[in-house]
C-alpha cells in the first residue's frame, strides 16, 4: 500500500487514496505509532464521492473513526489538487460531519494555504467538571469539543488532566480538549489533547470551537480574523453572528511510504 504522510501546524497523517480496508483499525494502530511504525496521528483515506468532489474518512492513532479534521482536509485539497486529481481550486468534501467547502489559495501550481467554510459551530452552556476547578464550555464543530480558559496555558499538565476530560462522564463517548488563553483580542493561545489520539501539535476543529467559544464569551469580536497559536504553528479563525467559522492554515507534504 502506497501512502504519503502530510502535515497541517505539525498535526499529521498518512494519507491514503482509495478504499478503507477491513483491517482500517489495526492498520492505522501499527503506522501511527511514533517508534515502530510510520508515526502519524492517524490515517485519512481520500476516495471519490457521489454528493461532493471527494470524500475523506479520518482514523485515529488508536484506530477510532473521527467526523472531521480541520487540519487533514486542508492537506486533503492539497493532496488532491497537486496530484492532479482535480483542477478546480473551490472543492466540496463529503465527510462524516456533512459536505465541507475548500479555497485553495495556489501560488505557481503550489497550494501553500486553505480556507476550510467549518460550518456552525454549536457552543452549550459551561459545566463545572467537578475536577481541578475546570469550567468546560462543550461545543461542537463536527466533532465534540470542551474549551477550558485558564491565565497560563503552558503550564497545564496537559498529559494528566486531558485524558481525564476526554472520559469524563458528561461526555458520552469521550471529548477533544483544548485548554486556551487570551492573549488579545484578536489573538489566542491553545494547547490540545484529541480523543484518540492525544496530545497533538494542532487541531483545526478544536480552533474552530475555541474561537468560537471566545467570541460568544465577548473575549474576541465577531466578524474578524482571530490568529489562535497552537504547537504546531498558527491558525486564522473567522466567526460570524451565526457561530458560523471559517479556518485558514497551511498544509504540507512530508514525505511518500510504502508499507511492507
Amino acid at each position: 500500500m502506497h501512502f504519503t504522510k502530510m502535515e497541517g501546524l505539525g498535526n499529521d497523517y498518512l494519507y491514503v487514496y482509495g478504499e478503507v480496508p477491513e483491517d482500517i483499525k489495526d492498520l492505522s494502530i501499527k503506522l501511527s505509532e511514533r517508534h515502530f511504525g510510520a508515526g502519524s496521528d492517524g490515517m485519512i483515506y481520500i476516495n471519490a464521492s457521489k454528493k461532493a468532489d471527494f470524500s475523506m474518512r479520518i482514523f485515529n492513532a488508536d484506530g477510532s473513526e473521527a467526523k472531521m479534521c480541520g487540519n487533514g482536509i486542508r492537506c486533503v485539497g492539497k493532496y488532491v489538487y497537486e496530484r492532479g486529481y482535480t483542477d478546480k481550486t473551490v472543492l466540496s468534501i463529503e465527510t462524516q460531519s456533512g459536505t465541507k467547502t475548500l479555497c485553495l489559495h495556489v501560488t505557481n501550481g503550489v497550494v501553500e494555504s486553505v480556507t476550510v467554510d467549518m460550518g456552525r459551530a454549536i457552543v452549550q452552556e459551561d459545566i463545572d467538571l467537578g475536577m481541578h476547578n475546570l469550567i468546560a464550555t462543550p461545543v461542537s464543530t463536527g466533532n465534540p469539543h470542551a474549551v477550558i480558559f485558564t491565565n497560563d496555558v503552558e503550564n497545564i499538565p496537559l498529559s494528566i488532566i486531558g485524558p481525564q476530560v476526554e472520559h469524563h462522564k458528561v461526555f458520552t463517548g469521550g471529548v477533544n480538549c483544548e485548554f486556551v488563553q487570551v492573549l488579545g483580542e484578536r489573538e489566542l493561545r491553545m494547547r490540545v489533547w484529541e480523543r484518540g489520539s492525544g496530545i497533538t501539535m494542532a487541531c483545526g476543529t478544536g480552533a474552530s470551537a475555541s474561537t468560537a467559544v471566545a467570541v460568544t464569551k465577548g473575549y474576541c469580536p465577531y466578524d474578524t480574523p482571530i490568529k489562535v497559536h497552537l504547537d504546531g504553528g498558527t491558525l486564522t479563525i473567522t466567526v460570524d453572528r451565526q457561530c458560523n467559522v471559517m479556518m485558514e492554515g497551511p498544509c504540507s507534504f512530508v514525505y511518500e511510504g510504502e508499507t511492507l
